[in-house]
């Protein structure tokens, strides 16, 4: 079981108080954005325009594995869990494992149906956002070869 099957089954074992709980703790552990990333975020590059709440995201591919870094306002709490478990669950996962990622990510955590449709439609975006720059640098990787 790789860490986002662990994490979706940690989820769907909890009823609904437990289960935000868990969200505001995974809000806690978002890691902080890398110094090399800082710059860009404040000038607004790499934000994840679909998110009404600002949301800076970066992928990596790096010897078959993927790198997520994000920065997330703690005013948004909610966000920044969701945030915060795909960066935990999906770095260091391979660029399959990021393709096989289901769309209904959020209603199989059991939070999709707390969050409301905008963020539903933000987060959407966020995992996407993930999926297409995977695909974007395995596709540049392929031509440099």
């Amino acid at each position: 079981m790789n860490k986002l099957e662990t994490t979706i089954h940690q989820f769907q074992s909890l009823d609904d108080d437990f289960r935000l709980d868990l969200l505001l703790d995974y809000a806690e552990k978002l890691p902080v954005l890398p110094e090399k990333y800082q710059a860009a975020k404040d000038i607004g590059l790499n934000r994840v325009h679909e998110c009404q709440t600002p949301v800076y995201l970066w992928v990596e591919v790096e010897q078959g594995k993927v790198k997520i870094f994000a920065d997330v306002a703690e005013e948004a709490p909610t966000v920044r869990g969701i945030v915060s478990i795909l960066v935990n669950s999906l770095t260091d996962a391979s660029p399959a494992e990021i393709e096989n990622i289901p769309n209904d990510l959020l209603f199989r955590l059991g939070i999709g149906q707390r969050v409301g449709m905008v963020r539903i439609q933000g987060l959407s975006a966020i995992l996407y956002r993930i999926k297409k720059e995977v695909e974007k640098q395995l596709k540049s990787d392929h031509l440099d070869s």
